[in-house]
Protein backbone atom coordinates (compact mmCIF):
# COMPACT_ATOMS: atom_id res chain seq x y z
CA UNK A 1 0.00 0.00 0.00
CA UNK A 2 1.42 3.55 -1.10
CA UNK A 3 1.38 5.80 1.40
CA UNK A 4 1.57 10.01 1.74
CA UNK A 5 5.17 11.29 2.06
CA UNK A 6 3.28 13.23 4.57
CA UNK A 7 2.65 10.24 6.83
CA UNK A 8 4.18 8.81 9.72
CA UNK A 9 5.86 6.31 7.66
CA UNK A 10 7.00 8.48 4.78
CA UNK A 11 8.64 11.04 7.18
CA UNK A 12 10.68 8.19 8.94
CA UNK A 13 11.88 7.19 5.36
CA UNK A 14 12.73 11.17 5.32
CA UNK A 15 14.56 11.04 8.67
CA UNK A 16 16.61 7.74 6.63
CA UNK A 17 17.24 9.30 3.13
CA UNK A 18 17.98 13.02 4.31
CA UNK A 19 21.75 13.61 5.17
CA UNK A 20 24.83 15.37 3.92
CA UNK A 21 25.63 14.18 0.64
CA UNK A 22 21.81 13.85 -1.33
CA UNK A 23 20.80 14.10 -4.38
CA UNK A 24 17.79 15.56 -5.22
CA UNK A 25 16.08 14.77 -8.45
CA UNK A 26 12.91 15.61 -10.18
CA UNK A 27 10.59 15.50 -13.41
CA UNK A 28 9.55 18.44 -14.87
CA UNK A 29 5.78 18.78 -16.47
CA UNK A 30 3.09 17.32 -13.63
CA UNK A 31 5.69 17.16 -10.82
CA UNK A 32 7.24 20.61 -11.04
CA UNK A 33 5.16 22.63 -13.68
CA UNK A 34 1.60 22.01 -14.00
CA UNK A 35 0.22 19.97 -16.95
CA UNK A 36 -0.81 22.08 -20.10
CA UNK A 37 -2.59 20.98 -23.09
CA UNK A 38 0.55 22.73 -25.25
CA UNK A 39 3.70 22.07 -24.35
CA UNK A 40 5.43 25.28 -25.30
CA UNK A 41 2.74 26.78 -21.97
CA UNK A 42 4.30 24.53 -19.30
CA UNK A 43 5.84 26.98 -16.96
CA UNK A 44 7.82 26.71 -13.32
CA UNK A 45 5.66 28.68 -10.85
CA UNK A 46 7.67 30.86 -8.92
CA UNK A 47 6.99 29.58 -5.54
CA UNK A 48 8.81 26.35 -6.51
CA UNK A 49 11.10 28.27 -8.28
CA UNK A 50 12.53 30.36 -5.00
CA UNK A 51 12.21 26.89 -3.32
CA UNK A 52 14.55 24.73 -5.58
CA UNK A 53 17.12 27.76 -5.11
CA UNK A 54 17.10 27.34 -2.00
CA UNK A 55 17.29 23.88 -1.75
CA UNK A 56 20.37 23.78 -4.06
CA UNK A 57 22.21 25.53 -1.41
CA UNK A 58 21.84 22.73 0.55
CA UNK A 59 21.97 19.45 -2.17
CA UNK A 60 22.86 19.36 -5.74
CA UNK A 61 19.73 19.45 -7.87
CA UNK A 62 19.11 17.35 -11.08
CA UNK A 63 16.02 17.25 -13.57
CA UNK A 64 15.25 14.06 -15.74
CA UNK A 65 12.86 15.46 -18.29
CA UNK A 66 11.02 14.17 -21.20
CA UNK A 67 11.98 17.67 -22.87
CA UNK A 68 14.97 18.41 -24.76
CA UNK A 69 17.93 20.26 -23.44
CA UNK A 70 17.25 23.43 -25.42
CA UNK A 71 13.71 23.56 -24.03
CA UNK A 72 13.68 22.90 -20.91
CA UNK A 73 16.80 24.91 -19.89
CA UNK A 74 14.60 28.70 -20.98
CA UNK A 75 11.89 27.73 -18.44
CA UNK A 76 13.55 26.69 -15.54
CA UNK A 77 14.63 30.43 -14.30
CA UNK A 78 17.66 28.41 -12.62
CA UNK A 79 20.50 26.41 -13.51
CA UNK A 80 20.00 22.55 -11.71
CA UNK A 81 23.68 21.03 -11.23
CA UNK A 82 22.70 18.70 -13.57
CA UNK A 83 20.07 18.51 -16.64
CA UNK A 84 18.85 15.13 -18.27
CA UNK A 85 16.87 15.38 -21.40
CA UNK A 86 14.84 13.16 -23.21
CA UNK A 87 13.41 11.21 -20.96
CA UNK A 88 17.37 10.18 -20.52
CA UNK A 89 19.12 10.11 -24.08
CA UNK A 90 20.29 14.11 -23.85
CA UNK A 91 23.26 14.73 -21.35
CA UNK A 92 24.54 11.49 -19.98
CA UNK A 93 28.56 10.77 -20.84
CA UNK A 94 28.98 10.10 -24.22
CA UNK A 95 25.23 10.66 -25.60
CA UNK A 96 26.82 12.48 -28.57
CA UNK A 97 27.95 9.54 -29.78
CA UNK A 98 24.17 8.00 -30.31
CA UNK A 99 22.52 11.55 -31.08
CA UNK A 100 23.31 11.57 -34.82
CA UNK A 101 21.81 8.08 -35.31
CA UNK A 102 18.92 9.09 -33.00
CA UNK A 103 17.94 12.15 -34.39
CA UNK A 104 17.60 9.86 -38.32
CA UNK A 105 15.31 7.85 -36.56
CA UNK A 106 12.90 10.05 -35.51
CA UNK A 107 12.59 11.87 -38.80
CA UNK A 108 11.77 8.80 -40.23
CA UNK A 109 9.09 8.12 -37.57
CA UNK A 110 8.01 11.61 -37.84
CA UNK A 111 7.71 11.84 -41.61
CA UNK A 112 5.41 8.88 -41.39
CA UNK A 113 3.32 9.74 -38.52
CA UNK A 114 2.58 13.28 -39.81
CA UNK A 115 0.79 11.47 -43.01
CA UNK A 116 -0.66 8.92 -40.83
CA UNK A 117 -2.61 11.87 -38.95
CA UNK A 118 -3.85 13.27 -41.83
CA UNK A 119 -7.05 11.29 -41.10
CA UNK A 120 -8.76 13.98 -39.94
CA UNK A 121 -11.50 11.87 -39.01
CA UNK A 122 -10.38 9.92 -36.44
CA UNK A 123 -7.50 12.67 -34.96
CA UNK A 124 -8.84 16.07 -35.81
CA UNK A 125 -6.46 19.14 -35.88
CA UNK A 126 -5.44 18.44 -32.40
CA UNK A 127 -3.56 15.34 -31.92
CA UNK A 128 -0.08 16.67 -32.88
CA UNK A 129 3.65 15.37 -33.10
CA UNK A 130 6.31 16.92 -30.57
CA UNK A 131 9.37 16.56 -31.99
CA UNK A 132 12.25 16.80 -29.61
CA UNK A 133 14.97 15.12 -32.61
CA UNK A 134 16.19 12.32 -30.61
CA UNK A 135 12.52 11.28 -29.55
CA UNK A 136 9.01 12.36 -30.08
CA UNK A 137 5.85 12.55 -28.61
CA UNK A 138 2.69 12.17 -29.82
CA UNK A 139 -0.36 14.55 -27.99
CA UNK A 140 -3.96 12.70 -28.67
CA UNK A 141 -5.68 14.46 -25.67
CA UNK A 142 -7.90 16.69 -27.98
CA UNK A 143 -8.41 13.93 -30.19
CA UNK A 144 -12.35 13.62 -31.85
CA UNK A 145 -12.49 10.28 -30.28
CA UNK A 146 -9.79 9.50 -27.45
CA UNK A 147 -10.38 5.50 -27.17
CA UNK A 148 -9.96 5.21 -31.29
CA UNK A 149 -7.19 7.22 -31.44
CA UNK A 150 -5.01 5.48 -28.96
CA UNK A 151 -5.93 2.46 -30.30
CA UNK A 152 -5.25 3.52 -33.95
CA UNK A 153 -1.90 5.25 -32.98
CA UNK A 154 -0.40 1.85 -31.38
CA UNK A 155 -1.22 0.39 -34.59
CA UNK A 156 0.10 2.73 -36.50
CA UNK A 157 3.36 2.68 -34.30
CA UNK A 158 3.60 -0.84 -34.15
CA UNK A 159 4.44 -0.44 -38.40
CA UNK A 160 7.00 2.00 -38.04
CA UNK A 161 10.93 0.08 -39.19
CA UNK A 162 12.42 0.03 -36.99
CA UNK A 163 9.48 0.15 -34.46
CA UNK A 164 10.66 2.59 -31.60
CA UNK A 165 9.91 1.78 -27.99
CA UNK A 166 6.59 3.55 -26.82
CA UNK A 167 6.11 4.71 -23.39
CA UNK A 168 2.85 6.01 -22.61
CA UNK A 169 1.98 8.53 -21.01
CA UNK A 170 -1.32 11.00 -19.63
CA UNK A 171 -2.83 11.36 -23.20
CA UNK A 172 0.61 11.17 -24.70
CA UNK A 173 2.91 8.27 -26.37
CA UNK A 174 6.54 9.07 -25.94
CA UNK A 175 8.60 7.13 -28.59
CA UNK A 176 12.21 6.28 -28.05
CA UNK A 177 15.02 4.63 -29.78
CA UNK A 178 15.45 1.03 -29.40
CA UNK A 179 18.67 0.96 -26.70
CA UNK A 180 18.22 4.74 -25.51
CA UNK A 181 18.70 5.61 -21.88
CA UNK A 182 15.70 6.27 -19.97
CA UNK A 183 14.88 7.87 -16.64
CA UNK A 184 16.00 5.04 -14.85
CA UNK A 185 19.40 4.64 -16.38
CA UNK A 186 20.00 8.42 -15.99
CA UNK A 187 19.11 7.89 -12.76
CA UNK A 188 21.66 5.26 -11.88
CA UNK A 189 24.74 7.47 -13.99
CA UNK A 190 23.82 10.34 -12.14
CA UNK A 191 24.09 8.70 -8.41
CA UNK A 192 26.82 6.80 -9.60
CA UNK A 193 28.90 9.97 -10.84
CA UNK A 194 28.43 12.21 -8.39
CA UNK A 195 29.01 9.84 -5.52
CA UNK A 196 25.85 10.78 -4.17
CA UNK A 197 25.35 8.58 -0.27
CA UNK A 198 21.67 8.70 -1.10
CA UNK A 199 19.11 10.24 -3.46
CA UNK A 200 15.40 10.93 -4.12
CA UNK A 201 13.50 11.65 -7.35
CA UNK A 202 10.01 12.79 -7.73
CA UNK A 203 8.16 12.49 -10.84
CA UNK A 204 4.15 12.05 -11.77
CA UNK A 205 4.28 9.44 -15.17
CA UNK A 206 4.47 6.58 -16.29
CA UNK A 207 8.19 7.32 -17.95
CA UNK A 208 9.09 7.91 -14.25
CA UNK A 209 8.54 4.55 -13.44
CA UNK A 210 11.42 3.20 -14.20
CA UNK A 211 13.44 5.39 -11.53
CA UNK A 212 10.70 4.22 -9.56
CA UNK A 213 10.97 0.61 -10.32
CA UNK A 214 14.96 0.81 -9.09
CA UNK A 215 15.94 -1.49 -6.64
CA UNK A 216 18.15 0.77 -4.37
CA UNK A 217 18.43 1.20 -0.65
CA UNK A 218 19.59 4.60 -1.18
CA UNK A 219 16.97 5.62 -3.51
CA UNK A 220 13.65 7.21 -1.51
CA UNK A 221 10.74 7.88 -4.71
CA UNK A 222 7.68 9.94 -4.45
CA UNK A 223 5.04 10.16 -7.12
CA UNK A 224 2.77 12.83 -7.43
CA UNK A 225 -0.78 11.72 -6.81
CA UNK A 226 -1.12 8.11 -5.41
CA UNK A 227 -0.96 5.92 -8.12
CA UNK A 228 -2.65 2.58 -8.28
CA UNK A 229 -0.36 0.23 -9.91
CA UNK A 230 2.45 2.31 -9.02
CA UNK A 231 6.54 1.52 -7.79
CA UNK A 232 6.86 4.56 -6.40
CA UNK A 233 7.61 4.40 -2.45
CA UNK A 234 5.41 7.35 -1.47
CA UNK A 235 3.30 9.94 -2.92
CA UNK A 236 2.21 13.43 -2.21
CA UNK A 237 -1.67 13.95 -2.82
CA UNK A 238 -1.31 16.89 -5.67
CA UNK A 239 1.10 18.88 -7.17
CA UNK A 240 -0.08 21.71 -5.20
CA UNK A 241 1.33 20.16 -1.90
CA UNK A 242 4.76 20.35 -3.97
CA UNK A 243 5.63 23.23 -2.20
CA UNK A 244 5.24 21.96 1.52
CA UNK A 245 7.88 18.98 0.53
CA UNK A 246 10.40 20.85 -1.06
CA UNK A 247 10.04 23.19 2.60
CA UNK A 248 10.56 19.90 4.55
CA UNK A 249 13.61 18.85 2.11
CA UNK A 250 15.01 22.27 3.12
CA UNK A 251 14.65 22.34 6.50
CA UNK A 252 16.12 18.98 7.10
CA UNK A 253 19.22 19.78 5.03
CA UNK A 254 19.58 23.00 7.07
CA UNK A 255 19.11 20.91 10.06
CA UNK A 256 21.68 18.30 9.02
CA UNK A 257 23.99 20.79 7.77
CA UNK A 258 23.98 22.53 11.67
CA UNK A 259 24.48 18.90 13.38
CA UNK A 260 27.43 18.27 11.05
CA UNK A 261 29.28 21.50 12.22
CA UNK A 262 28.42 21.17 15.43
CA UNK A 263 29.94 17.65 15.41
CA UNK A 264 32.84 19.14 13.54
CA UNK A 265 33.70 21.88 15.90
CA UNK A 266 33.28 18.92 18.95
CA UNK A 267 36.14 17.02 17.16
CA UNK A 268 38.28 20.01 16.52
CA UNK A 269 38.42 21.18 20.26
CA UNK A 270 39.35 17.33 21.08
Amino acid sequence: MMHSIFSSEGQAQLDRIIKPGLLCAFDFDGTLAPLVLQPDHAALPEELRLRLVELSSYAPIALITGRSLQDIRSRMGFEPDFVIGNHGIEGLTGWEERASRYQVLCKVWHDNLTSALKDSAIFGKNVFIENKQYSLSVHYSQANDHKQAEARLMEILERLNPMPRVITGKDILNLLPDGAADKGVAMEELIRTTTAKTAVYLGDDVTDEEVFKLKRHDLLSVRVEKGEHSAAHFFVPTLQDMAQLLDDLIERLRNAKARNWIQLEAIAGQ
